[in-house]
């Protein structure tokens, strides 16, 4: 059974930095995409930013210059490293995968906030 499971939101300060985690266990991640989508009340769970099995990045225009997307296959994890958050990046952030179905992870919660 694959899972996957976020860690490291919290809350910080505008301007501040976090490092999310992705972990899956059940399947290698290494012939697939990571994504991390993120989802404030009362909106739709949007694509925060994508890294493809060749190490190819994407990101969403409101967090381009800020936040960074990797994956350590060997640790089958990926993350997110957020950098000069706003306010406006409150949300819980997903992990998720794509194999021959789709997969999510539960989410972590990041708050900006002074």
């Amino acid at each position: 059974q694959v899972q996957l499971e976020e860690s490291g939101g919290g809350l910080v300060q505008p301007g501040g930095s976090l490092r999310l985690s992705c972990a899956v266990s059940g399947s290698a991640i290494e012939p697939y995409a990571m994504h991390w989508y993120r989802q404030s009340p009362g909106t739709q769970r949007i694509l925060v930013a994508r890294i493809t099995n060749t190490g190819e990045t994407n990101y969403g225009r409101s967090v381009e210059g800020r936040f960074t997307i990797s994956r350590d296959n060997a640790k089958n994890m990926a993350y997110l490293q957020m950098n000069d958050l706003r306010p406006e990046d409150t949300a819980v952030y997903y992990c998720y995968l794509q194999t021959h179905r789709a997969y999510w992870g539960r989410g972590t919660q990041v708050t900006v906030s002074s």
